[in-house]
């Protein structure tokens, strides 16, 4: 049943594999997690952080959107979130330590706490 919701994580959707260097393509800001009930998805908005304008004017949008911030939208099956998710719980739990004295994460090649002026 392609509607079905999995109780744990398909084993050929589990991925262990080594994570390889990436290069950033832009900095999320806003976020968004939803579901389509209609294609059984999960589905993610991620918009860049964008500079607020100071006029706050109202420009409208071109017909064609042609103005319109760009967005990460990503669909995922159920299989494949729940797997998504499992990854990533395991890579944030396997985390840089935090310092004891400041709280900010610990830098492989060290750390310049900056405790905060009392």
């Amino acid at each position: 049943n392609p509607f079905s919701v999995p109780t744990s994580t398909p084993i050929e959707l589990v991925d262990n594999d080594q994570l390889e260097a990436v290069q950033e393509q832009f900095r999320t800001g806003a976020m968004s997690l939803g579901w389509d009930p209609t294609t059984a998805q999960v589905v993610i908005e991620a918009h860049p952080i964008t500079d607020v304008d100071a006029d706050d004017n109202d420009e409208s949008l071109d017909e064609d959107g042609a103005n319109a911030p760009e967005m990460l939208l990503v669909r995922m099956p159920v299989g494949t979130a729940r797997a998504f998710a499992k990854r990533t719980r395991e890579i944030v739990g396997a985390g840089r330590p935090t310092c004891s004295l400041c709280g900010y994460p610990v830098d492989a090649d060290g750390h310049i706490c900056t405790l905060p002026e009392v």
